[in-house]
């Protein structure tokens, strides 16, 4: 019998956002059976060899329920230890303390106050995704961004406060795909947060992407990324199905970890080369021969 993998979306987004939606037919092609089906009607009984997190976008205010389920799948790509880990952007401080150049990263937990800032900011949900209420704020906008900070607070949920890189609007952030530890390709992504808008309701923010090859120096960072979240979790860089790290410039030019992502992220296929979907496939069955 041909292995079976489900591919977990959410509801509002059954089978995913569009970008890779051809998966399953793709998968067909080494052999593999997928369909895509919302996580949380995925059962723990429900037969399946591994069952591979997508579109999962609904998780930030269903967190709990989300790594309770994740807890409950044996067989999850990436696993349940590493999506708990990722899942809350407090892992940038882990990934600081390794040595690595990160954007600086504050946490602003419910009753915290925001706290004095000179200089444009970027605040965040520390559980959130595709950029939803994610917004930029001035020095002299302290009570807007106050208002942003009360206002998730308000749902229980810690803020993530950065410096904001003013290099991101002109040359936005560099996304690095990678499977099974291997780099598969990169993309572009246009600046996300303009000024004076915050999307709060939305699952994720459009993106304005591109193709693009790295250079070498966003290679490498991406490459010590893994090689730093891997020695954190005392596993190899194949026990990773897919990783998306994102990088941008900093004030002096060199590159800066943005974000690791290890959990659900945007991979990125239709700004890819067409090997790319194949190459995701190869790497999920690696993943099924290693289990």
């Amino acid at each position: 019998m041909s292995p079976r993998v489900l591919l977990a979306s959410c509801a509002e987004l059954p089978e995913s956002d569009g970008d890779d939606t051809p998966l399953p037919a793709v998968l067909a092609e080494v052999g593999i059976e997928a369909e895509w089906k919302p996580w949380d009607s995925i059962r723990d009984a429900e037969p399946a060899d591994l069952v591979v997190l997508r579109s999962t976008w609904d998780y930030p205010l269903r967190r709990t329920e989300f790594l309770a389920w994740c807890d409950g799948v044996p067989a999850l790509a990436n696993r349940a230890d590493l999506v708990r880990w990722n899942t809350d952007k407090a892992y940038m401080a882990d990934l600081a303390a390794t040595g690595l150049p990160v954007v600086p990263t504050h946490l602003v937990p419910p009753g915290a106050d925001l706290g004095p800032y000179d200089t444009e900011i970027a605040l965040k949900p520390a559980v959130g995704a595709g950029s939803q209420g994610a917004g930029r704020f001035l020095p002299e906008e302290r009570e807007r961004a106050e208002a942003h900070v009360a206002a998730l607070h308000a749902q229980g949920r810690t803020v993530v406060l950065q410096p904001y890189q003013p290099a991101v609007d002109v040359e936005g952030e560099t996304a690095l795909v990678f499977f099974g530890g291997r780099f598969s390709h990169g993309f572009l992504k246009g600046p996300m947060l303009p000024r004076g808008e915050v999307e709060m309701s939305a699952l994720f923010v459009d993106e304005r992407l591109k193709p693009v090859m790295p250079d070498a120096t966003r290679r490498m960072l991406a490459e010590d990324a893994l090689d730093a979240a891997c020695g954190l979790h005392g596993i190899e860089r194949s026990d990773l199905l897919y990783a998306r790290v994102d990088v941008l410039s900093g004030t002096d030019g060199a590159p800066l970890l943005l974000e690791l992502e290890l959990a659900e992220p945007s991979l990125g296929f239709r700004q890819a080369d067409p090997g790319a979907p194949l190459r995701f496939a190869s790497a999920v069955r690696a993943e099924l021969a290693r289990r």
